[in-house]
């Protein structure tokens, strides 16, 4: 998609609405990234006014300047990890999805992850979802899974694939 931006927030302050609006519309689409459906805009505010510090570097993907995705970076700071990060709740909003836009935060992660002198990245993500997919085709490798990790709304126990990639 030639019309997406990528940038990387300092502050979640200025786009606090929109990034809330993002996180609610993926939770109650279903998506498996640590909250349940009904999820209040409310709950999604206050996990962004705490979502970015320095070890939490978030990305979003922006069309005509309007919020559609975001990702964030999870550097360790573990004495014996500091050579990895982890990739966390990449989301899009669900009508722009399978069109580019998590592989293009993907790609913007790995890019900083290198700069951040980062060889390694980990990841897990619901068994089954469209995301194995995505993080098989740009070179993820399948490390193991876990059954009964999350719970979704109707109180169902799914796996959780885990995934890394050396960069």
């Amino acid at each position: 998609m030639n019309n997406v931006t990528i940038e990387h927030l300092l502050s979640t302050e200025e786009h606090i609405d929109e990034l809330s609006e993002l996180l609610v519309l993926v939770v109650e689409d279903g998506a498996s990234i640590g909250f349940l459906p009904p999820f209040q805009h409310t709950d999604a505010m206050n996990y962004w006014k705490n979502a970015i510090n320095p070890e939490v570097l978030l990305y979003v993907a922006k069309i005509n300047n309007q919020i559609v995705g975001s990702v964030q970076l999870h550097l360790c700071t573990k004495e014996n990890g500091q050579h990895r990060a982890e990739i966390a709740k990449l989301m899009t909003l669900p009508h722009f999805r399978r069109s580019g836009i998590g592989r293009s935060l993907m790609n913007k992660a790995e890019e900083r992850a290198k700069e951040e002198g980062r060889s390694l990245l980990v990841l897990d993500t619901r068994e089954g979802d469209p995301s194995n997919h995505l993080y098989s085709s740009i070179g993820y490798m399948h490390a193991g899974k876990i059954p009964h990790y999350a719970k979704s709304a109707n109180g169902e126990l799914h796996s959780t694939v885990f995934y890394y990639k050396v960069l």
